[in-house]
């Protein structure tokens, strides 16, 4: 079986997040260059790709965060403008926030960067699971329903949840080529936590993803 490095980008990556500080949109702030898997492979990734919920609160690296980041739906062809998740006719509706101690950012994917959109810790919200409060990364996954695909609503519910298993899956092949743990999660009172993210309407909570280094 030939073995095929699980992030054949790599070089791409490393060459196309080279943002200059000065076409980032106010408020956010340039990630450092991703840690990527390198040598381990896309079989490796696979056999140890697994839910853990037993996450340590210490923080993920700035490098590490950016990996996750732009393996979860970062751009992978910058001249295309295209992502590493896919979705229905490009409408690339699916928004990446990142609840941290520190506050609430939103993955900017084009400037590879994070805006700063509150202060406040909101991790307790991102789920009814005690854990949520604690993981030093809780990803919420943002459907925007006008660009979702579909005519009905039905449809674009759908859609909307196919797309965001993609992100989703993306994250668990990152951190398993990467050590680290993670569980997507369903049980969020979606309601109260669109409240505290303030989301307008329109934009719809899909599922939130807990990431972290495993507990020695």
């Amino acid at each position: 079986m030939d073995r095929r490095h699980f992030l054949l980008a790599a070089g791409m990556v490393a060459a196309g997040l080279a943002v200059p500080a000065a076409g980032l949109a106010q408020g956010a702030a340039a990630l450092p260059a991703p840690a990527l898997p390198g040598a381990k492979t896309l079989e490796e990734a696979l056999r140890l790709r697994q839910t853990r919920r037993d996450i340590d609160p210490r923080p993920l690296p700035g490098d590490v965060l950016s990996g996750l980041l732009w393996a979860a739906g970062g751009v992978n062809r910058p001249e295309a403008g295209k992502h590493t998740a896919p979705t229905a006719q490009n409408r690339q509706e699916i928004a990446i926030y990142v609840a941290k101690a520190d506050g609430l950012f939103l993955y900017e994917p084009k400037d590879h960067a994070l805006t700063r959109l509150a202060d406040a810790d909101i991790r307790a919200a991102t789920g009814k699971q005690a854990l949520a409060a604690t993981v030093p990364v809780n990803l919420v996954y943002v459907a925007d329903m006008g660009k979702v695909a579909g005519s009905t609503a039905e449809e674009k519910l759908f859609y909307a949840g196919a797309d965001t298993g993609f992100v989703s899956q993306n994250v668990y092949l990152y951190c398993a080529a990467m050590g680290l743990a993670t569980v997507v999660r369903a049980s969020i009172d979606t309601a109260a936590l669109a409240k505290a993210m303030g989301l307008p309407e329109g934009k719809r909570v899909t599922l939130a993803q807990s990431v972290g280094y495993p507990k020695a």
